[in-house]
């Protein structure tokens, strides 16, 4: 294997950038050509007519720099060629502002070139922003639009990516707000979806461009005290690149030795990571990188490197006996140098660094080659990725939430933990067993109730680590705690538990909108007419749903429920179409339906302390069993209960008596509910402690306790309890125990 020498590998800082052609060679296809060798004539013809046809579609149109704009799609393809992509994606690359920037209609692609291609330039299509109140949401559903066309097809995304690194390259020119705004946009979504996809080296180059155009003075200082350390150290690099070679030759090894340059950016992170550090605090700017022939030989070469300088302790890592998610393997290591100096070493094949460098992008490489086997190891690695994203999409119309989910998701650092099994599973850092159990599959994530971690039991909220063997508990009834979205880190257990609360608050809401219906219709001396879909009302249904706008007969029941349409409006309109097909209200239930008193006969809501996001306790008041309570349907709220003493539900029921509808407790109940009390106490030490006690002598639990700043200062002190208790004979209960304890003069339950 020929070694190259050191001194080329540290010339530039970190980024390779390649001679600009002039002005006239980059607007034609000459400057395309000679990176085609690798296609067939035919095909080289196929992406000629291409660049013919974007050619004369982007006709008059300049970029910012003032060039013809036909040079950045042939800049494009020639990125997507140096990735070695076939010649339908060079030829999307070509096209792929022609819909957007010049009328050019998808159909027409079709019929000029082939359905392939034409999807391919569709993905890259951003949305019509007049489609959109916001330019944000625009955005997101472009983003989204994007992705998914990248899960149907990889070679979006890798267009994509070009076509950003060509616009970073030749961002000079723009405003610098708009800029700063792209720089922002790239950081945060293209460059993680480079690293995601394995492509390290765009992943790099694109973090560097964009921190140049977001910190400029930062980076220029970075830039020119790197250049200043490259020269200072050059015989220092000098010196270890010739010990490195005596070594392995006397080891009998032929490898290539190249050395790298940490990147702008990565050492403007690490300064910043460091607690403050400043530019000569950081030793190790520069890294050298082993290529061997055989995976056996990376081993080797480790011993090889280790005998010659001393390892630090912890940090060694092996990405080939454990690749990353996006197929990445290597070892690294970091070495004391001869002047005391840590040193990174990586070692891998050539194979390895090729597709560390290139990601999926060398599948199209080795295609080429005929080792396609090898490099299908980064595409197979982003599998389960890409499948997430349209798993993701099945759970989330929202554009916003989506491209939420997918930023979780694109986290560059990760752990990998086992299954029981010694199935290796990689999940972002600070990922619980919640995470690790959507990831085996959403069934598992439905009904987790515990996880245990290396054999001993841990809370779901646990950070896992790596190495660590998880085996999660599941129960058949169990189902996702909203809780969870609190800690969860992978946008695939997010959106799983998303979907399962919007559904269960969509099925609540449901059947809630149905039961104030029909109590509207009693209001009419009518009964519901049955919601069967092969029953002859469903006619009726369907011609209410239609008045009112919504998209079916489920979604109109939902929409009463939430509060986004009025029960006693809707049921004349059903009373009005019921009547057309002859049926009449009856007298006596017509009477019984405006003046009985009954709630239940009523068709009134019942509860019994399961009841989700539908139905709401309000705050103010804290209705318990045993209170006289009602229900006021705010609209988009769902049904909010309160006390029939609540001053603000009064002032409610006195502006807006329509919204209101009957409500009682169920006889048997689910759970316990808060109440706020309050106390006037003799201020001592330990009151607090006896206060507890009584309550947990009643029976009780305390769930949040307030007192006024000044009370340490007094004799007395006023403290508000909120507490859970059964009913109010529970609260009696707790009041009198409470009574009785010394240091309370007076307790009495908080009313608005």
């Amino acid at each position: 294997m020929a070694q190259r020498s050191l001194t080329a590998w540290f010339t530039l800082p970190g980024l390779r950038q390649p001679a600009l052609p002039t002005a006239a060679e980059a607007a034609s296809f000459d400057a395309l050509l000679p990176k085609l060798g690798y296609l067939s004539k035919a095909e080289v013809k196929r992406v000629r007519e291409a660049y013919r046809f974007a050619d004369e579609a982007h006709l008059g149109q300049k970029r910012a720099t003032g060039e013809p704009y036909i040079t950045h799609p042939i800049a494009v393809a020639g990125i997507c060629a140096e990735w070695r992509l076939d010649a339908q994606a060079l030829m999307a690359a070509l096209m792929h502002d022609v819909v957007e920037d010049c009328g050019i209609s998808k159909t027409e692609l079709i019929e000029k070139f082939d359905a392939t291609t034409a999807d391919l330039v569709d993905g890259l299509t951003k949305l019509d922003k007049l489609q959109f109140s916001t330019k944000e949401e625009s955005q997101a559903e472009s983003f989204r639009k994007m992705l998914l066309a990248m899960a149907r097809d990889l070679r979006v995304i890798l267009v994509k990516l070009a076509d950003r690194l060509h616009n970073m390259r030749t961002m000079g020119a723009m405003a610098p707000h708009k800029a700063r705004r792209i720089a922002r946009e790239t950081f945060d979504i293209y460059a993680p979806i480079a690293h995601r996809l394995g492509l390290n080296q765009t992943f790099r180059e694109l973090q560097d461009l964009s921190f140049q155009y977001f910190h400029p003075w930062r980076y220029a200082a970075l830039s020119k005290a790197v250049g200043k350390a490259r020269g200072n150290r050059r015989d220092l690099v000098s010196r270890i690149e010739g010990e490195i070679r005596a070594a392995f030759a006397k080891a009998g090894l032929r490898v290539e030795v190249q050395g790298r340059e940490k990147t702008v950016h990565s050492i403007y992170k690490k300064m910043r990571e460091k607690g403050g550090l400043s530019f000569a605090q950081v030793s190790d700017i520069f890294g050298f990188r082993i290529l061997t022939e055989e995976p056996l030989q990376c081993y080797t070469g480790l011993g090889v490197l280790h005998q010659l300088y001393k390892p630090q302790a912890g940090r060694f890592k092996d990405y080939i006996a454990n690749p990353k998610d996006n197929g990445y393997q290597s070892l690294h290591t970091t070495l004391m140098g001869p002047l005391g100096t840590p040193l990174e070493f990586q070692v891998r094949t050539e194979g390895m660094h090729q597709i560390a460098e290139q990601g999926v992008a060398a599948h199209w490489i080795y295609k080429s080659r005929g080792k396609q086997a090898s490099a299908l190891i980064a595409q197979q690695a982003n599998a389960r990725w890409l499948q997430s994203l349209i798993d993701i999409q099945d759970e989330t119309r929202d554009a916003n939430e989506f491209l939420e989910h997918v930023k979780i998701d694109l986290f560059p650092d990760a752990i990998y933990v086992f299954t029981p099994k010694s199935k290796i599973m990689a999940l972002p850092k600070g990922a619980t067993p919640v995470d690790f159990a959507y990831a085996i599959h959403s069934d598992v994530g439905d009904h987790c109730v515990a996880a245990q971690v290396n054999g001993e039991a841990v809370p779901l909220r646990a950070e896992l680590k790596s190495g660590d063997i998880v085996e999660v508990i599941t129960a058949p009834g169990a189902s996702p705690n909203p809780a969870w979205l609190s800690f969860v880190r992978t946008g695939r257990a997010r959106s799983k538990i998303r979907h399962y609360l919007k559904d269960l608050e969509q099925e609540e809401s449901r059947e809630l909108g149905e039961k104030m219906l029909a109590q509207a219709m009693r209001g009419e001396g009518l009964g519901l007419p049955s919601l069967a879909p092969d029953d002859p009302a469903a006619a009726i249904w369907h011609d209410l749903a239609a008045w009112a706008g919504s998209a079916t007969v489920d979604q109109l029941l939902i929409d009463i429920g939430a509060g986004r349409k009025i029960s006693t409006i809707l049921a004349k309109k059903l009373a009005r179409l019921m009547a057309e097909q002859g049926q009449k209200p009856d007298a006596l239930a017509l009477t019984l339906g405006r003046f009985a008193t009954a709630p239940v006969e009523q068709g009134g809501v019942t509860i019994d302390g399961s009841e989700g996001a539908s139905v709401q306790l309000a705050s103010c008041c804290r209705p318990i069993p045993g209170d006289e309570v009602r229900g006021y349907l705010g609209r988009g709220e769902g049904l909010v209960v309160h006390t029939c003493e609540c001053a603000v539900g009064r002032r409610l029921f006195q502006r807006d008596s329509e919204h209101w509808i009957p409500v009682e407790w169920a006889e048997e109940l689910s759970r316990s509910f808060e109440a706020g009390i309050a106390l006037l106490m003799t201020n001592g030490k330990g009151v607090l402690a006896q206060v507890a006690q009584a309550v947990a002598q009643a029976e009780a639990d305390i769930t949040h306790i307030a007192m006024s700043d000044e009370a340490p200062m007094r004799e007395t002190a006023e403290l508000t309890l909120l507490i859970a208790v059964r009913d109010r004979l529970h609260l009696a209960d707790v009041l009198r125990v409470l009574r009785r304890t010394s240091p309370v003069q007076r307790v009495w339950r908080v009313k608005p």
